[in-house]
């Protein structure tokens, strides 16, 4: 039933998101040079590697000259990236990585390999469901970049002060997970992204 909500929702989101992707198709081609899409390594579930799409919010080679962790005032953020960011339009793209079986709509937040290489034994039980595109996680700290803005180390901040809170989460939803609690996560999802309060789990 998750892989039926999963196809339904997705293609009838990519169908009623196509005119908003084909206009910031046209606005980032014109304003920010470089690839529209970024690719980037992701573990999924079993540990198998696949691309995350996203729309480009940085500057070509961001990773080369940075860090892991991006705060709001991050200067490789493009103008146009910052508007992505604030309303997750970049995550858009993602709608195709469900279609094709690497992700879920709802499930824990896929990692690259340095992070997941972190996992203690317990927490590898994250990979033995489908990344997804929002989760607890995600809505607690859909904000993120704003937290990591106060600290002169965004990387170590997000060790310290997010990254357990998101383990705890994501475990929380591998124990807990339902068709009925996806729903409510995405529900939660929209509420949030309009700036309502959400109570979290």
């Amino acid at each position: 039933m998750k892989r039926a909500l999963d196809l339904a929702l997705a293609c009838s989101g990519l169908l009623f998101c196509a005119p908003i992707m084909l206009a910031i198709t046209l606005v980032q081609k014109l304003s920010s040079p470089g690839p529209l899409l970024y690719r980037g390594s992701r573990v999924g579930k079993n540990g198998r590697r696949f691309s995350i799409l996203k729309f480009r919010t940085m500057v070509v080679n961001a990773e080369k000259i940075g860090g892991s962790s991006t705060s709001d005032s991050d200067p490789r953020i493009t103008s146009m990236g910052r508007f992505l960011r604030r309303w997750k339009l970049d995550e858009l793209p993602q709608l195709w990585n469900v279609i094709t079986g690497d992700m879920s709509l709802v499930g824990p937040r896929p990692q690259v390999e340095h992070d997941v290489a972190q996992y203690s034994e317990d927490e590898k039980k994250i990979l033995t469901v489908r990344p997804g595109i929002t989760d607890w996680s995600s809505i607690k700290f859909r904000n993120e970049g704003a937290i990591l803005a106060k600290y002169p180390d965004p990387d170590q901040a997000y060790i310290e002060q997010i990254r357990p809170e998101k383990i705890r989460l994501q475990m929380l939803y591998i124990r807990e997970m339902s068709f009925l609690g996806d729903l409510e996560i995405l529900w939660a999802t929209i509420v949030a992204l309009f700036g309502a309060e959400v109570k979290l789990p």
